[in-house]
């Protein structure tokens, strides 16, 4: 198991993907911990108007969805897919 979980969201205000996996982030997040309570999970979110060097990398692919600083997916939040991934973290 890992210690820990740090997941960030970068995307921009304004920006109704977003909004919309904020949402289901949000959503697979209360699910996740209400079943692995112990597992600390962080989660940061970065705005690519703040950042040049995020916004040159991730303009075109907002919103980015990172785990523990790599690439997980962008546009949307898959939950099966969040959700599986989590559950690997956990068990690792």
């Amino acid at each position: 198991m890992v210690n820990r979980v740090e997941i960030t969201l970068i995307g921009k205000p304004g920006c109704h993907l977003c909004d919309d996996a904020r949402a289901e982030l949000n959503r697979v997040l209360d699910a996740f911990r209400a079943e692995h309570p112990n597992l600390p999970i962080e989660v940061t979110e970065r705005n690519i108007l703040e950042d040049a060097e995020l916004a040159a990398k991730h303009s075109e692919e907002i919103p980015v969805l990172l785990i523990n600083g790599q690439m997980h997916g962008y546009w949307r939040v898959d939950a099966a897919r969040l959700t599986a991934k989590l559950k690997e973290l956990a068990d690792a």
